[in-house]
């Protein structure tokens, strides 16, 4: 990897999912008490939401080998986790059983915890009128985005070069 760079170049591709036709079915579970938005990465990075799962709820889905999923909280757009892992990207079933995708809540630091309740609790543009540290403002205005999500994984793939699996195999 070229010194001195931290985030692709402009050129660089986007995280996305790649065109494959090997059907993967699987089984998203929401073991949460949230309603999730399931988010598929199309072929160009752009995000894709699919309908919202209600708490505790699943459902089957047909996917494709190399298709990038990543699972956000629908109210608030706060990342989830799918099997231990910020996205999802099928590989293939063992003589075509359901893959078992599980969709979790991270670990939240109570500072976490509390900017997400804050911003449940007060409109964007009352943020500025609270009193608190001003740390705190910038903190509650950068809200969670798959946008930015995609950005920053992209980012991490490419900093861990170019032996990396999804760079490997065109995810990235």
């Amino acid at each position: 990897m070229p010194v001195g760079i931290s985030h692709p170049p402009d050129h660089f591709p986007r995280l996305r999912s790649i065109n494959s036709q090997q059907l993967v079915r699987v089984l998203f579970c929401n073991r949460t008490s949230r309603y999730v938005q399931p988010v598929w990465v199309n072929f160009r990075g752009e995000p894709q939401p699919y309908p919202i799962m209600p708490p505790y709820t699943g459902r089957r889905m047909n996917t494709y080998l190399g298709h990038v999923w990543m699972f956000r909280e629908a109210e608030t757009d706060v990342p989830l986790i799918v099997n231990n892992r910020e996205m999802y990207v099928p590989s293939p079933n063992a003589e075509g059983q359901i893959g078992t995708v599980n969709i979790t809540i991270q670990v939240y630091t109570l500072k976490d915890c509390c900017l997400q309740l804050i911003r449940n609790l007060v409109e964007p543009k009352n943020i500025r009128k609270l009193d608190i540290v001003r740390s705190l403002y910038e903190d509650l205005e950068n809200r969670p985005s798959i946008a930015k999500d995609i950005n920053r994984l992209a980012s991490s793939v490419w900093d861990s070069g170019p032996d990396n699996p999804m760079a490997i195999n065109g995810i990235l």
